[in-house]
């Protein structure tokens, strides 16, 4: 090669070393400048994790003064009341409140493959305590008179009964409207059709898959309420519930007594056993004593009791309820009038509606001559009816098949 081809090709290489030497530099450089900015995710974790070591070392050597980190922190929206007593070591003693309920009733309810039977009966239990309704919710309203509510409420059970409503969606506007007007003051006879209405069209609405239209409820009123005025209505009688809207009616507990009753050993409490003519028997002593305004002296749970009382035997309702009998015994007493008057009359046939599954039909709320019955019952109760016996068996009386005789299928 020639001499000056060589010494430019040496130059030319020490030229190309010392701009890779450059070069690498840079890059070197540049690593170094993008690490400050992305530093490896492993490395961060790691630093991370010894500076908390570190600070909470730090914190709770008790030579320094300071107290457990798992202090109590005043903030604005949490005050401490009272200072937290430290042990000898600088731990903080902490006194925990016991939040398992011991159920005031034995649990009836079988195993249940899908929740905790004792769970799921301390929260009918709670139910049953928290909605609480006041029996003397008529003192704060001086114009009415107890019969204007049980007028009022025998409409709601036609209306119920005209756009085929379920009986729970009746019993959770009774509950509306009693808790409302014991929130109320003075009310005037002139409001409860708004009031009720407005009551049935929101327990319509949480209910039924499908609701009436608001229209619908605007017309059985005959021009009373327009659609405005219930939904106004709506929204009052809901703010004053506090948005509790989900009460455990008797209609609830009468479902849940039945269904032990007649449930099987292998079977699912989700699956209604029951014969449908003595469900719609006893919902019909438990309609004709709701239109009296006394049973609001009553829990639900004790409604539904002694309505099945009234069609069985105390050891049956202990079973299915866990109540005793002095648990059950004012309002048993209470019931009999109403329980004799259905006796004279005459218990309802389970009725058929349109478009309704037959397995659902005693579901369905119906309407009868319960202002009728109501005075009858009245009639026994002023004609001083000894309360300390039992009454009369109506027509069916239920009592739990044998084993060998208890079938899946409802009676219709």
């Amino acid at each position: 090669m020639p001499r000056k081809n060589l010494k430019t090709g040496l130059q030319t290489e020490a030229n190309d070393e010392v701009t890779k030497e450059r070069s690498t530099t840079r890059s070197r450089k540049r690593k170094a400048d993008v690490a400050i900015h992305l530093q490896d995710p492993d490395e961060e974790v790691i630093e991370m994790t010894n500076k908390k070591q570190y600070d909470t070392q730090t914190s709770w050597n008790p030579a320094t003064g300071c107290t457990s980190p798992c202090r109590l922190i005043c903030t604005p929206d949490k005050e401490v009341d009272e200072p937290v007593a430290l042990n000898d070591v600088g731990c903080a003693q902490y006194m925990f409140k016991n939040i398992f309920i011991t159920p005031t009733r034995s649990s009836p309810l079988p195993v249940l493959c899908w929740a905790n039977k004792d769970d799921v009966w301390n929260n009918l239990l709670q139910k049953d305590k928290v909605y609480v309704r006041d029996n003397r919710f008529m003192e704060r309203h001086p114009h009415l008179q107890p019969k204007m509510r049980a007028i009022l409420l025998d409409w709601l059970m036609e209306v119920c009964e005209v756009y085929k409503l379920h009986r729970e969606t009746f019993y959770l506007a009774q509950d509306f409207f009693d808790r409302f007007m014991a929130t109320q003051m003075n009310v005037v006879k002139t409001r409860l059709q708004l009031i009720g209405i407005s009551s049935l069209f929101i327990a319509a609405k949480l209910e039924e898959i499908y609701p009436p239209k608001l229209h619908q409820f605007a017309y059985v009123t005959d021009g009373a309420c327009t659609e405005d005025e219930i939904l106004d209505m709506e929204l009052i009688i809901m703010k004053e519930l506090k948005w509790s809207l989900s009460p455990l009616t008797a209609m609830s507990w009468l479902n849940i007594y039945m269904q032990v009753a007649y449930l099987k050993e292998s079977s699912e409490m989700l699956i209604p056993q029951y014969p449908q003519t003595t469900f719609v028997q006893i919902a019909e002593l438990l309609d004709l004593c709701a239109l009296d305004v006394r049973c609001l002296e009553f829990s639900y749970g004790v409604l539904a009791a002694s309505a099945l009382f009234h069609f069985s035997s105390v050891e049956l309702v202990q079973k299915v309820s866990g109540y005793q009998l002095q648990d059950l015994e004012p309002c048993v007493k209470w019931m009999v009038p109403f329980a004799m008057s259905i006796r004279e009359v005459g218990s309802s046939e389970l009725k058929k509606f349109k478009g309704i599954a037959a397995d659902d039909l005693h579901n369905i709320q119906t309407h009868a001559a319960l202002l009728e019955w109501l005075e009858k019952a009245y009639a026994y109760e002023a004609m001083g009816l000894d309360q300390n016996q039992r009454s009369p068996v109506p027509l069916s009386v239920l009592t739990p098949p044998p084993s060998s005789e208890k079938t899946g299928v409802s009676e219709s």
